[in-house]
């Protein structure tokens, strides 16, 4: 087993990955250099959320490598990925999802919470991300109060606040205005590039693609050397489909087994939502 490149923060090397019978990912390698944003391009169904979750260590490939900073994620227990994820990476997910029963400014400082941050200091700068994202004065309502572009916002904010390593953002602006989108991919990739962060960011469209350092395209789950990407339609509703669910996919049920499924609070971050609001 070969140590990935010293200058590559996340390595993958051969991932093969299949869904109900079907490959999600067949031989797909890469490596993304620390601070660099890299998106990874395709069509709808080519692969790039299963890529992310490999990379994320939310999914686990039949076969191939997945190292972080030089150490191997693939072979991690699911506890020790549980504790990455929470420590080290950030995940945006294309449709919003909050803690209901928390605000908006608490919610953003979830996981700076979790990390052990101070309330008042996870305050701050949680209040700080939401006003970069133009959601400030929404800081007080909870979820249900907020338009579904304010609650993506949040979920952004929530990402940055801790200063991840890493964040994976999956199709990050589906539920935006287009005029909005750009404003928040800007936000996004300047606050990456000001703070080190690396970002892996998959979407199906050129404009936001074309605000990455590189592009990596897949296609029906290989990697490919071009694939021409559209520019998103206009509506405002997440109707992307996802790649194929079953065991360990995008949309099957949460596994116990495996922690911290995307989108969803692992059973430590529900333990304290509950704390929270109580």
């Amino acid at each position: 087993m070969a140590a990935p490149p010293d200058n590559d923060v996340l390595w993958a090397r051969a991932l093969h990955v299949t869904h109900n019978g079907s490959p999600a990912l067949t031989g797909v390698s890469l490596g993304v250099r620390e601070g660099e944003i890299l998106a990874v391009g395709g069509p709808r169904g080519s692969g790039k959320t299963t890529l992310l979750r490999c990379l994320s260590g939310q999914l686990t490939a039949q076969e191939g490598e997945v190292w972080f900073d030089s150490t191997p994620v693939h072979t991690m227990s699911p506890r020790r990925r549980e504790r990455l994820r929470r420590d080290r990476f950030g995940w945006i997910d294309p449709a919003p999802v909050l803690v209901p029963e928390l605000t908006a400014w608490e919610n953003a400082a979830l996981l700076l919470m979790l990390r052990g941050v101070s309330r008042r200091r996870a305050r701050t700068t949680a209040l700080e991300w939401l006003d970069r994202l133009d959601v400030g004065g929404c800081a007080r309502k909870r979820p249900y109060a907020l338009l579904q572009a304010e609650r993506q916002r949040v979920a952004i904010a929530r990402a940055l606040a801790p200063a991840p390593s890493v964040i994976f953002a999956d199709e990050p602006t589906a539920p935006l205005h287009r005029a909005d989108r750009a404003q928040v991919l800007r936000t996004l990739t300047a606050a990456a590039r000001s703070h080190g962060i690396t970002v892996v960011l998959a979407t199906h469209d050129a404009d936001t693609a074309a605000l990455a350092d590189r592009t990596v395209s897949l296609l029906d789950g290989r990697r490919v050397d071009t694939v021409h990407l559209p520019p998103l339609a206009e509506s405002t509703e997440p109707t992307r489909s996802r790649e194929p669910s079953g065991p360990g996919g995008p949309s099957a049920a949460p596994d116990p087994s495996q922690p911290g499924q995307p989108g969803e609070p692992t059973e430590t971050e529900g333990r304290a939502a509950c704390s929270l609001s109580a």
